[in-house]
């Protein structure tokens, strides 16, 4: 005989199970209780108990936002949202919203049920189709039920209405063509009166305008439309239900204030509408509130990214001035962030604030003194160098270590471009060598060697004030490698030539042999600063030859060193004694001055080839590098090639074919003399490895501006993003800084990054890109050839 199971026909309430899983001590124990409940529940679905299907469908939910597998429970959502009971498609439509996907071929199965509940005439039967449409649909739901969510945007009734139109944000974003369907029933949205269907209205015509260029056109002309609406919300109000804080309805003000800045972008006629209603904003907002700091953020945003009047765009930067005194950090974060990105469409406005923004080296929260940083560096021309230049040293002093090799770095491009003088500049990078010590980067060091090779009169001088540095303290490694190479070059100098305005100086040959020995043999030493000093001392061998029986017998033990590389050196070094002793003074001659590609080619007609290296804490980052004109274009081997930082100087008479990171808008504010008006679509630049970038145009004549947004859909944060890119000869390109070098996991974020195109013979564009950057603590490194440029950036 068989006895009924009786536990089939009594399940756990889902406030039972949540209490059970509660309260167990231990994983394990949660697991046993996870694992008992899904065996019942998985048993329930295949007898087809339709008693209890949605008890245990809203239990398997749960247990899917713990973590647990609940796939098996698909099916059953189907059935339910089948069922003619309110209850039961409730739960149906909430578990195939956290089951189902556009990825799952099983989600289509959905497509008929929700058409049905569109046209039921209860109103909240449609509004969970609507939901569930406007979370899981796909391309093809999108084309299929698109018509009826456009039905529905024309209600009277305001609940419906308002989940239409967010359905329909979602169906523009899977198939930005539907525009079209949604066009007609947009422009009616904006006379309504609800703050609900109007919030939602702004938000489907800015995704509209940003998915579609064609929208863009034609939503333009609505501007006049949208100031109107928000000069009342400003002066009248439009409901005091929707008041926070005394500010009238701050979520539509922010979403108009966005809208606007999306359809007045590059738009004098649009912008020149707005610089009235935006005033208005920007002087009547209460700024003692967050609300009222939300509002001002947004309409700083629009005044800058719009062409608006030179005096609104003061005003913008003194609001942002304004955050920085605020004691909320996030709002001071905020407000450097917005005057990094904005620091180039009116330096000057942003120079009145540099006092408070040094201020904000000192504070303890590591993101305000990154960003404070970074503005710094963005704020130093040759009128404020030598001021900001001691400011910078003082923050390099006391800050943390992981901000050091990037301040150096900045400092050395920096000065490297406003220094007024050879010698300053020498004298100050040896203050920062000093302050950094071992954080350093390598490229400072051959930066720094090449300007002392490239400016002879400051010979003796660089190698005296070295020499000073390093008499007491051999542990700073950097600085021990300039000094090495310096004295290894120029000592003959520090010997016969007395340093002005230093008389108690007198430094003797034996002197200098000694200290380069004992950096030789000093523990703290490392390799390459070894190297560096058993090279000054084969070069001091024919410069002091009283000294070269004892330079002789260093190579000779060195000769035996366990390091391979110092026991190659020192063997060649030793034959050169002993078996080459005639050529010996003509290999170890003073090396020839170093002149950088900038100056080298100030003679030549060819045409050259530019590579850029971009990282994001330097704004000064663009470093050319050319191609031989007798070699081919290889676009592979240039990328391949390392940036040298001592051959790429700028030259201040053709800044104008350079960037300049001072004077030229990140965001490219002013409208071009000649603009071209012709459309050109966007461009998937690659989409690898999780990371996308995409381009968009501008076109100025020959000049092509190419927007890249890169963002990043793995479940890691990629950082230490580096962006290089290469055309060849007959192009001229410039590579602005990014906005970050940390793009943020799982699309959450991005960084842009503006490219500059010369194009004077109107060619077609070939650009070989190249991205380095880790993820998870991996190096990665990418790299795309693009021949597919639309016809429009050229032709």
């Amino acid at each position: 005989m068989k006895f009924p199971d009786l536990s089939m026909s009594n399940p756990v309430r889902l406030r039972e199970l949540i209490r059970q899983i509660r309260s167990a001590k231990t994983a394990a124990e949660e697991r046993a209780v996870v694992q008992k409940e899904s065996a019942y529940i998985r048993d329930a679905f295949r007898d087809e108990d339709n008693t209890w299907r949605c008890r245990n469908v809203a239990k398997l939910l749960y247990i899917s936002l713990l973590g647990y597998p609940a796939h098996f429970g698909q099916l059953e959502c189907l059935k339910l949202i089948a069922s003619t009971r309110f209850t039961d498609k409730r739960i149906g439509y909430l578990g195939a919203m956290l089951l189902l996907d556009e990825r799952q071929d099983i989600h289509v199965l959905i497509t008929n049920s929700l058409k049905n509940d569109l046209n039921n005439s209860n109103e909240y039967v449609a509004g969970l189709a609507l939901c569930a449409l406007g979370t899981i649909c796909s391309p093809e739901m999108s084309r299929d039920l698109g018509g009826e969510v456009e039905r529905l945007m024309k209600s009277s009734n305001v609940y419906l209405k308002k989940k239409a139109i967010l359905c329909a944000v979602r169906i523009i974003r899977k198939v930005p063509e539907q525009f079209d369907v949604f066009q007609n029933s947009v422009r009616s949205l904006l006379s309504e009166k609800h703050h609900g269907v109007l919030l939602t209205a702004t938000t489907l015509i800015t995704e509209m305008c940003q998915q579609n260029t064609q929208a863009l056109q034609v939503f333009r002309n609505l501007v006049p439309n949208l100031v109107r609406i928000l000069k009342n919300l400003i002066m009248a109000g439009c409901s005091p239900d929707h008041d926070v804080s005394g500010i009238s309805d701050p979520f539509l003000q922010v979403h108009l204030l966005r809208l606007l800045r999306v359809l007045s972008r590059n738009d004098n006629e649009a912008s020149d509408s707005m610089n009235d209603i935006l005033a208005q904003v920007s002087t009547n907002t209460e700024n003692s509130k967050n609300v009222g700091n939300a509002i001002l953020y947004e309409t700083v945003l629009t005044i800058m990214d719009i062409n608006s009047e030179s005096g609104l765009r003061v005003l913008a930067v003194n609001i942002l001035g304004r955050f920085l005194l605020n004691t909320d950090k996030n709002i001071r974060y905020v407000a450097l962030n917005t005057l990094l990105r904005v620091v180039h469409a009116d330096q000057n406005a942003v120079q009145r604030h540099r006092a408070t923004i040094v201020e904000c080296l000192k504070d303890a929260d590591v993101s305000i003194k990154r960003r404070a940083m970074e503005l710094c560096f963005a704020l130093m021309n040759k009128n404020n160098i030598r001021t900001m230049t001691d400011e910078m040293l003082d923050f390099l002093g006391t800050c943390e270590l992981e901000f050091k090799s990037d301040c150096t770095s900045n400092m050395f491009l920096a000065m490297d471009r406003f220094s007024p003088t050879k010698q300053w500049h020498v004298d100050q990078m040896i203050k920062v060598l000093t302050t950094a010590g071992n954080s350093v980067r390598d490229d400072i060091v051959s930066s720094l060697i090449g300007i002392i090779s490239s400016t002879p009169d400051l010979y003796g001088y660089a190698a005296h004030q070295l020499y000073k540095k390093m008499q007491n303290d051999i542990t700073q490694q950097p600085l021990v490698q300039v000094a090495s190479w310096t004295l290894g070059e120029f000592g003959d100098l520090l010997v016969n030539q007395q340093p002005q305005n230093e008389e108690n100086l007198r430094v003797v040959e034996i002197e200098i042999i000694d200290i380069l020995e004992r950096i030789l043999n000093s523990s703290l030493s490392t390799v390459i600063t070894r190297e560096y000093a058993i090279n000054a001392l084969m070069k001091l061998s024919t410069r002091f030859p009283n000294c070269s029986d004892r330079i002789q017998s260093v190579m000779t033990y060195y000769a035996c060193n366990m390091n391979l590389e110092l026991q190659t050196r020192a063997v060649e070094y030793t034959s050169l004694f002993t078996k080459h002793n005639i050529i010996r003074s003509s290999i170890v001659e003073r090396m020839p001055v170093l002149i950088s590609n900038q100056t080298s080619n100030t003679n030549s007609s060819e045409p050259e080839e530019s590579i850029i290296n971009s990282k994001e804490n330097s704004p000064v980052n663009g470093k050319h590098e050319h191609v031989p004109s007798d070699e081919p274009i290889n676009l592979v081997n240039i990328l391949n090639d390392p940036i040298q930082t001592t051959s790429g100087t700028l030259n201040p008479n053709h800044s104008s074919s350079l960037f300049n990171p001072l004077e030229d808008s990140l965001f490219d504010f002013d409208t071009p003399t000649n603009p071209t008006t012709k459309s050109i679509p966007s461009m998937t630049a690659i989409d690898k490895n999780g990371i996308r970038m995409i381009f968009t145009f501008e076109r100025d004549n020959t000049t092509l501006t190419i927007n890249s947004k890169i963002t990043n859909s793995t479940q890691y944060s990629i950082t230490n993003f580096i962006f290089k890119a290469a055309v060849p000869k007959t192009f001229n390109i410039d590579l602005y800084p990014a906005s970050s070098t940390t793009i943020p996991a799982n699309n959450s974020g991005d960084i842009q990054q503006i490219i500059k195109i010369t194009n004077p013979n109107r060619e077609k564009i070939r650009m070989r890109i190249k991205l380095n950057y880790q993820v998870n603590n991996t190096n990665m490194s990418d790299e795309a050839e693009l021949n597919t440029f639309p016809e429009q950036c050229y032709n």
